[in-house]
This record gives structure tokens, C-alpha cells and sequence, in this order.
């Protein structure tokens, strides 16, 4: 077949490499004059199956109304009259039950652990081809506790993981030193941690540009700074997709892969997906020589942010601010970033004043992204992937891949197949 592509970003791009290793002729359409240019910029940096725990948990309600008004809250939920967020967050509240919280993380899990799996299989196939370089550390996720009770939750839904096939056991303050040894002048304030051994981390970005090389070589073609306008139908099925200056592009089949922008281009089809955009932040540190810092990838779960070593560099990304489309910085929220960094490192000792980003994260209600056939039976979406876009890109690109050839993905996942 010949398929477009719409977005360039991780999900788009590892879409496209997995769709042409298939045969098919593959174009990808992206708004921006390069791949990786919007979520998959400056994300968190971790292949984090063991950070498989769905927004929408018990605990999350009570937490969010407790959070409201704080500017540097890990959860900040910016009330707007959008009827889009009001039934967003109508399924989210839904999800919350135990019951449906256990469910998503379970499928999560599964797509998570396949996916980390594809990456290692696609790192090995292009080993000849002049592989992939995005600084990649094979040396586990580590989360890190300072308060008490976070610990406690930390390790109640460890062992949940571990029931879903995802190791990530506990381990003593004094292990977690051993572990990372940049994490000792915390002192008796680290009550402990558990670690995900086979998780790892890498600059998402930097894969995305290599792949898409990749991509290009095998004769996948990218069109860039082109915005798609609208989605054209006819007798039932996509005719072709235009964008803002008119240009028409066809195909046999159709991706959506925009992550937070694809449902307002579905709308109009009479196409509901319950996808909204929750930006992140992230602060990244240039290191000096006599910088100690961590190079075990670490989650604080108290305050909800990862740490990243990507070379010289340490990436800081965290905190959830649900404000629609709104790309601003918030000040106080890119400064927590910074100031738990400090608190935590306080001999960072970096070159200079970090880089700050922020990023519109495409989040589904129950965490579990979009895979599948949409109505139209030639439209195909691959999003809503939210805070795990960088985990999943590869299982996700693979089982899409899989689908679209009429073939059965190896995980038990809710795939979408909609007529």
C-alpha cells in the first residue's frame, strides 16, 4: 500500500520505519521543517515500563482537588470552560475505580514490556547500518523516596507490576546509594526506593533523527512545514488529506499519529477520541567535569519528576499542567524543576543555567493509548500515548504495522477495530 504518515514525532516516525520494513510506500506529513520538533523534544528520556502506573488511580481525585490553585503543584488542573476537558475529565474520574485502574495498568504493562522489546531488536538490526546513537544507558530506572508515605504507595504498586510481569523490587536507602552514588548527600532524608533493573533511558529526540534517517534510506519520503487543514471522505472512506496551502496528498491508507492535535482533525468525520494535551516540563543541565551527578535514570515520586543522564548532560522533566493549548512557561513550575535538582544534587556544579522546555503530552483518560482502525476503514491512528510516547513508540509502531497487514499483534491489548 502507499500510507501517509500525519506527524513526525517518535510515534510517527517509528510508524513509517515499521510500515516500509513491511513493503509498503510510506510518506510522512509534518507541520514542522523537522521530525521531533514538539513532544518528542526534551521529554523525560526514560524507557520506563516500571512508570506503567495510570494517571487515573484511586488515590488521584483527592490529590488533584488538593493540588488545585498551587502553581508548583506535581498536578495542576487549570478549570476552563471546554467541553472537550469536561468529558475528558468525566471518563478520567471513571477510570479511577480500582477495578479499571488494575486493568490499564495491566495492558500498559504489556504494550510497555513489548515495546522495550522491539527497541532492543530494532538497536540490533541496524547495528550494521550505522545503528543508533541517542545516549543510550542500560542501567535501570531507580525511584527514590523522601517521604514515608509516597514509599509505601511506591511499593504497594511495585508489587502490583510485578503480578503484570514487570520487575521492579524494593530496595533499602542505603542500597539505593549503592545503586547511585550521587544520591548520598541526601542522607537519613532517603527512606528507600525500589528499582527497575531492566528499564533503561536515552534522548528520544536523537533516536527519532537517526531513525528517521533511516527511514529516508529505505526510501520512506518526508514533506515537512506542512500543516494538515482538513481530512477528505468519499463513499466511505478517506479520499485524501489537505493541508493549509491547498495541497492535496492521497494514499491507500491513512495514520493519524499527531498525538494532542489529531481529534480536532477527526471531528469534523464525526470521530470522537478522548485525547487531550497536559504539558510537561523539563529542565536540561550542560555537566562539568567535576559535576556529580546521577547516571542511573531515577524517578522522585514524591514530586512526581525524572532525571535523565544523556552524555554530558542531565535532563530534568516532570509535573502535569492541564491548560488546553497553552505553550507558555510557567515560571514557578520550570523553577521546581530546578530547585528539587538542587536539592537532591546540590553538587550539580554545571556549566550553565539550564535549558527549559515545555511540551504538550497527548493523554487518553485511562493512560492506555489509541492503536488501531478508526471508522473509516483506511484511517488508522497510533496516539494518546501520554507521559510513555518514548516507552511505547516501538511496540506501538510494530503491532500498528502488524494490524495493517491484516495480522495479529503478540500482546493482549485493546486494539481499536471500529466499522
Amino acid at each position: 500500500m502507499k500510507i501517509i504518515v500525519l506527524g513526525a514525532g517518535v510515534v510517527g516516525v517509528t510508524s513509517a520505519w515499521y510500515l516500509s520494513q513491511q513493503g509498503h510506500e510510506v510518506i510522512v506529513v509534518e507541520r514542522q521543517p523537522e521530525p521531533a520538533l514538539e513532544t518528542s523534544f526534551a521529554n523525560g528520556g526514560q524507557i520506563s515500563v516500571s512508570h506503567a502506573e495510570p494517571w487515573a488511580n484511586p488515590h488521584a481525585p483527592l490529590k488533584a482537588l488538593r493540588w488545585l490553585g498551587k502553581e508548583d503543584a506535581p498536578l495542576l488542573f487549570r478549570l476552563r470552560a471546554d467541553p472537550s476537558l469536561l468529558g475528558w475529565t468525566l471518563r478520567f474520574l471513571r477510570e479511577c475505580r480500582t477495578a479499571r485502574y488494575k486493568r490499564n495498568m495491566r495492558h500498559i504493562v504489556e504494550l510497555a514490556l513489548y515495546s522495550r522489546s522491539c527497541l532492543k531488536t530494532l538497536g540490533d538490526e541496524l547495528a550494521d547500518r550505522g545503528g543508533l546513537q541517542y545516549d543510550r544507558l542500560e542501567r535501570g530506572i531507580l525511584h527514590v523516596y523522601t517521604d514515608k508515605t509516597e514509599y509505601s504507595k511506591g511499593i504497594q504498586a511495585a508489587r502490583l507490576l510485578a503480578e503484570f510481569g514487570c520487575e521492579r523490587r524494593p530496595v533499602s536507602a542505603a542500597e539505593c546509594v549503592k545503586l547511585e552514588p550521587a544520591l548520598a548527600s541526601l542522607g537519613n532524608r532517603l527512606v528507600g526506593g525500589d528499582f527497575a533493573v531492566d528499564d533503561e533511558s536515552g534522548d528520544a529526540r536523537q533516536f527519532t533523527l537517526q531513525l528517521a534517517q533511516h527511514c529516508s534510506r529505505a526510501g520512506v519520503q518526508f514533506i515537512f512545514n506542512q500543516s494538515i487543514d482538513r481530512i477528505e471522505t468519499q463513499q466511505g472512506e478517506v479520499s485524501g488529506v489537505v493541508a493549509s496551502d491547498g495541497q492535496r496528498y492521497t494514499a491507500d491508507a491513512y495514520v493519524m499519529a499527531l498525538g494532542s492535535y489529531g481529534p480536532a482533525l477527526l471531528r469534523p468525520l464525526g470521530l470522537t477520541l478522548p485525547i487531550y494535551p497536559v504539558k510537561g516540563y523539563s529542565a536540561t543541565f550542560t555537566l562539568s567535569e567535576s559535576s556529580i551527578a546521577p547516571t542511573v535514570s531515577l524517578i522522585d515520586d514524591e514530586y512526581k519528576i525524572v532525571f535523565s543522564r544523556l552524555g554530558n548532560r542531565l535532563r530534568v522533566a516532570g509535573t502535569a499542567e492541564i491548560a488546553g493549548f497553552n505553550h507558555d512557561q510557567n515560571a514557578i513550575r520550570s523553577n521546581l524543576l530546578v530547585r528539587r535538582t538542587r536539592e537532591l544534587f546540590p553538587e550539580l556544579n554545571e556549566l550553565a543555567e539550564p535549558e527549559f522546555w515545555s511540551g504538550l503530552r497527548p493523554v487518553t483518560p485511562s493512560a492506555i493509548p489509541f492503536i488501531g482502525q478508526l471508522r473509516y476503514p483506511n484511517l488508522w491512528v497510533n496516539s494518546g500515548h501520554g507521559t510513555l510516547g518514548w516507552t511505547m513508540a516501538c511496540g506501538s509502531a510494530s503491532a500498528l504495522s502488524l494490524l495493517m497487514d491484516a495480522r495479529t499483534p503478540p500482546i493482549d491489548f485493546p486494539f481499536l477495530f471500529e466499522r
